[in-house]
């Protein structure tokens, strides 16, 4: 299929639209819109309060018909979360996985803060890659309800689906299925055009979501990041992971300490994706699922990882200095 990826609405057919942010790096995410009789649903808002305005701006034709009942959010992510604030205004049901739910905190927002004003190279990188967005003074609103494993929901006579499939990406990550229309809302178990990250892993368990997708009856797949999509894209992200688990696996049980795994790894075509850097915290993802005991990195350490591995000028010096590394 054509890969349309212009900034903003897009109608999907069969009353289903998609909100796109090129280029779906950090924090660039989509959001999703699904109309039903006189109502509709939207899946995900977006990293910031100015972007999730823009975009209720954008569609407010839409709900002019099809009035806000119910929002659903794919996972805990900011960048799906951070303008939830806006919706809950209108006196929308916030909808989430349970998993989900305990970690859209007002803390998860304090963190990015705190991250964005840290010296050092995680600091320096998060400034260039979270740059466009203004944090301060969001209000993470987390949902109303939620749900553990499978929930149907009615949007105006039409069935809507969400099925938890974390942890993969994150550790409530959900699939919004529109059966009727052959569409499903993917969240970040599909990044198109990038590199995932896993966040909560394990990563066979995020095989086994793209899996899922691939059995659906399904043709059009909107990503969490990137162009609306379809299964040529899911398969393309699942020879991926099964790369970095392989990989990554061979070298545990050679016994090479994570380091020299992440630095051993020839990432072939995969090292021209964009953020490929992130396969670091895929490796170690990897490595904790095989040695339950190994010690956890925080974020703020992993992005100076990442930083150093895609060459950001600013930052290789400090991270080989021990600056934002383990």
């Amino acid at each position: 299929m054509s890969l349309d990826y212009r900034k903003g609405l897009h109608d999907l057919g069969d009353g289903c639209h998609a909100w796109l942010l090129p280029d779906g790096s950090w924090g660039w995410s989509n959001s999703g819109l699904i109309t039903g009789s006189g109502t509709s649903l939207m899946v995900d808002t977006l990293v910031d309060l100015a972007l999730t305005r823009e975009m209720l701006d954008g569609i407010a034709p839409v709900l002019a018909q099809y009035p806000l009942g119910t929002l659903v959010n794919t996972h805990s992510d900011g960048d799906h979360v951070f303008g939830n604030e806006l919706v809950a205004a209108r006196g929308v049901e916030i909808v989430a996985s349970a998993a989900a739910a305990e970690l859209m905190t007002q803390e998860a927002v304090d963190q990015v803060v705190a991250t964005l004003k840290s010296p050092g190279a995680a600091g320096d990188f998060a400034r260039h890659v979270f740059g466009p967005f203004t944090f301060e003074g969001i209000t993470v609103t987390g949902p109303d309800r939620t749900f553990e494993g499978e929930l149907s929901l009615d949007v105006g006579g039409r069935e809507v689906r969400l099925i938890q499939v974390g942890p993969a990406h994150t550790p409530g990550d959900t699939l919004v299925l529109v059966p009727d229309a052959k569409l499903l809302y993917a969240g970040d178990i599909l990044f198109v055009g990038g590199t995932p990250i896993a966040w909560a892993g394990p990563i066979e368990r995020w095989i086994s979501a793209l899996d899922l997708i691939l059995d659906m009856d399904v043709t059009t797949i909107v990503p969490g990041h990137g162009p609306v999509s379809g299964k040529a894209e899911v398969s393309a992200m699942r020879e991926y992971l099964v790369f970095i688990e392989a990989e990554a696996r061979k070298r545990f049980e050679d016994g090479l300490d994570v380091d020299a795994a992440i630095a051993s790894i020839d990432l072939g075509k995969y090292a021209e994706l964009p953020e490929h850097g992130r396969f670091a915290q895929n490796v170690i993802n990897v490595y904790q699922q095989l040695d339950p005991d190994m010690p956890r990195e925080g974020n703020f350490l992993v992005l100076g990882r990442i930083a150093a591995l895609e060459g950001f000028p600013a930052l290789a010096t400090s991270v080989d200095n021990g600056e934002g590394n383990a």
